[in-house]
């Protein structure tokens, strides 16, 4: 990154940190015991993400070191509030923090395999799964702008999800054997 201006490496750093923002508050608030709290600690993994984006390697995963990153603010975090009751204990603090790392990971695999069988959906049950989990959006009023009825839609529904639900379980696997 020596090449890269400072407003490049800024840019760079924002746009990862804003991607990862909320699956790593998400990962935070599972390891501390309030909002507040939570917040605090953000606040403060922020900074350090940036103080440290210089050591950062392009080639890794961001999420997975900003997880790190986290992990030692909540320690830290922890340590300057040992006095208080509602605090974790660090054993906790960890073992927390690798489920939360691993749900994580689970949760971004099956959110790969979802949108490479989405793209494999033929074209018509693709509109029909994407317009039933549009936001705000009722099934009735999805399946008259169909031209169904609402017992035809739902059964259209149920097949797609189905076999989009086959198509995910076989990509995590095939994954997981991939990473093995």
């Amino acid at each position: 990154m020596q090449n890269e201006s400072s407003d490049e490496r800024y840019e760079q750093f924002v746009s990862l940190f804003t991607r990862h923002e909320p699956g790593l508050r998400a990962f935070v608030r599972s390891l501390v015991f309030s909002w507040d709290d939570a917040n605090d600690v953000m606040q403060n993994t922020g900074l350090v993400l940036w103080r440290k984006f210089d050591s950062f390697d392009q080639n890794t995963d961001f999420m997975r070191w900003a997880c790190v990153v986290a992990r030692f603010e909540v320690l830290s975090w922890r340590r300057d509030k040992a006095r208080d009751r509602h605090v974790f204990d660090e054993d906790l603090v960890n073992l927390l923090a690798d489920e939360a790392t691993e749900v994580h990971e689970a949760l971004s695999r099956e959110r790969r395999a979802l949108e490479f069988c989405l793209k494999k959906l033929p074209e018509k049950q693709r509109r029909i799964i994407m317009a039933a989990y549009e936001p705000g959006v009722r099934l009735n009023q999805v399946a008259e702008a169909l031209g169904k009825t609402a017992t035809a839609f739902y059964k259209t529904l149920n097949r797609a999800r189905k076999g989009l639900l086959k198509c995910v379980e076989s990509q995590v696997v095939s994954e997981e054997r991939g990473r093995a």
